[in-house]
């Protein structure tokens, strides 16, 4: 066979086999496929004006079945404020419609409302101890949830603290102390119900159950973070377990309470040298901070080796290029299982057939959520009002303002009187 006649047989050869693997793809092997019907023929497998299943998660745009649990990454970052990642926070969504918050550190609640959640649901926050990347949004709900539509309390639970003023309970009513001026520039002007908290303080030593209600069961048993008066927990509900460690050194409370875990979602630092040359702590202090303060990569895969969930999730470090790989390589020294390296808007849905993980897509221009239910009017007998000297400082636009008041009248169909201010 001359060099002319082999290429000629080469390539002939090519287009059999081409044709022979593409039917047994197709599920036609064994049988020849006609190039020319498989190019020209019919519909196309894939329309680009037709939808397809997303590998993203949309908020709202999924039902959530009646036996599966959502757990939304609104908070994976470290203590100093980050764009890409706001301080430590995870939503759990449940099919019975129940919600919950585990931690609202700085930064977080912009990332609620992006889900386009009603904040009446956005009401109960389990906080794991007192550090402002922790909990330092919780005045940020407090007053954009009631703005936004929470027309009830918003209920906290968190530890108590060695000392009474360094628990739950006195935080949030120092809170509500530096909230004082802008409640009350509030009062009579807009809906105030929300602007009210219920704080449930437990004991930080004790292993016990914190919330029970609907089905859904809370546990809460201590953890070892900085001082006394740090705590982890465990949500049950419907034959499912999600636990979340907040800050915590490797701990035997937590080691028993995840066994059996769905998804375990605990705490992994930085890599002590990257805390040295990113975050530019001194090599004492890295130590410190890094092993003994929080779970070191290695220590947390330990953990993980130990507990044995379905799906581990570590997160609370800066997640970038030259930082993610050192903390996978020395995660995986010591446990080898299902993980993942969390960020901002990841998203796992868990249920007993599986646990899926992806990224939500949100809308960075979003505005308030809807409403769950309709706000009240408020009177204007409410309002603080001004003193006589800055009252004195008005302009006189009244002519430009009145017909903005006939507008919304005639819009609502009755009638709003303009303010005389007397």
């Amino acid at each position: 066979m001359n060099l002319k006649n082999l290429v000629i047989f080469g390539a002939l050869l090519a287009i059999v086999l081409t044709a022979y693997f593409y039917g047994w793809h197709r599920g036609d092997a064994g049988k020849p496929a006609d190039l020319t019907s498989a190019a020209h023929a019919g519909a196309p497998m894939v329309s680009p004006v037709k939808p397809r299943a997303r590998d993203f998660y949309a908020p709202n745009s999924e039902k959530l079945a009646p036996d599966e649990i959502r757990v939304i990454a609104c908070g994976t970052g470290m203590p100093t404020p980050r764009p890409a990642q706001a301080a430590a926070c995870f939503l759990m969504e449940l099919g019975n419609g129940e919600k919950f918050i585990f931690d609202i550190g700085a930064g977080s609640t912009e990332r609620l409302f992006a889900l386009q959640i009603p904040t009446a649901f956005l009401d109960k926050v389990f906080i794991g101890h007192l550090h402002g990347d922790h909990f330092g949004d919780v005045g940020a709900l407090f007053v954009a949830g009631g703005i936004a539509g929470r027309f009830s309390p918003l209920r906290i639970w968190g530890p108590s603290g060695a000392t009474p003023e360094l628990g739950t309970k006195a935080a949030i009513e120092a809170m509500e102390k530096m909230y004082a001026w802008d409640l009350a520039g509030r009062l009579g002007q807009t809906d105030v119900r929300g602007f009210r908290t219920e704080v449930h303080e437990f004991d930080y030593r004790k292993e016990q159950v914190v919330y029970q209600e609907n089905g859904v069961t809370i546990r809460a048993w201590p953890a070892i973070h900085a001082i006394d008066g740090s705590v982890s927990y465990s949500l049950e509900w419907n034959g499912l377990k999600i636990v979340f460690g907040s800050d915590t050194y490797p701990n035997k409370w937590f080691v028993k309470h995840a066994k059996n875990a769905d998804l375990a979602i605990h705490e992994c630092f930085i890599t002590v040298p990257d805390l040295v040359a990113k975050y530019r702590l001194t090599p004492e202090a890295a130590l410190q901070v890094g092993t003994q303060i929080h779970t070191a990569p290695e220590a947390f895969g330990k953990v993980m080796s130990m507990v044995k969930p379905r799906h581990a999730v570590a997160y609370h470090f800066f997640k970038d290029t030259d930082t993610t790989g050192p903390v996978l390589e020395r995660v995986r020294k010591t446990y080898d299982g299902p993980l993942s390296l969390a960020e901002d808007y990841m998203v796992w849905n868990v249920s007993k057939d599986g646990i899926r993980e992806r990224m939500a897509v949100v809308d960075e221009h979003s505005w308030n959520p809807p409403l769950a239910y309709p706000a009240e009017p408020v009177s204007p007998k409410d309002r603080v009002g001004y003193s006589p000297e800055i009252e004195g400082g008005r302009l006189d636009v009244r002519d430009v303002i009145e017909p903005i008041y006939q507008e919304a009248s005639d819009a609502v169909g009755r009638e709003f009187k303009y303010p005389t201010n007397d």
